[in-house]
């Protein structure tokens, strides 16, 4: 006989098939989690609000004012953090800025007591959507 018999051929891979199709939905199930959905609210600017920019080289602005240090920071905070309705820090950083100095001022932000922290990003091209 010259041919070569597929029967087993054939008989196998009907049953990884079915294996397959067995197992796939099992392994694609995960645990429900509603993701976040991708929106972008404008600014409200108040007259309220604390603006501090941070640049590269770790200065920090208030406004427009250079605070020295950390520690003219947390005491400018700690007496706007008083004030009824507390106003909203917003946090504008240079993109070349390292980490630690944003994190300095968020926890300089939060010592001082304040609520409610946000951070400013100019608009990007639209995120891709996942369905």
């Amino acid at each position: 006989m010259s041919e070569i018999n597929t029967t087993p051929l054939v008989d196998v891979m009907l049953v990884l098939l079915i294996v397959f199709m067995i197992t796939i939905p099992v392994i694609t199930h995960t645990v429900p989690v509603e993701l976040p959905k991708v929106r972008n609210e404008a600014t409200k600017t108040a007259p309220e609000n604390i603006n501090i920019s941070i640049n590269k080289d770790g200065q920090i602005y208030w406004n427009q004012s250079l605070i020295p240090d950390t520690t003219a920071l947390l005491e400018r905070l700690k007496s706007s953090a008083v004030l009824k309705p507390q106003p909203e820090v917003h946090v504008r950083a240079d993109q070349a800025t390292r980490y630690e100095y944003v994190g300095r001022v968020i926890l300089t932000a939060q010592r001082a007591g304040i609520q409610k922290v946000g951070f400013i990003t100019e608009p990007g091209a639209a995120a891709p959507q996942r369905f």
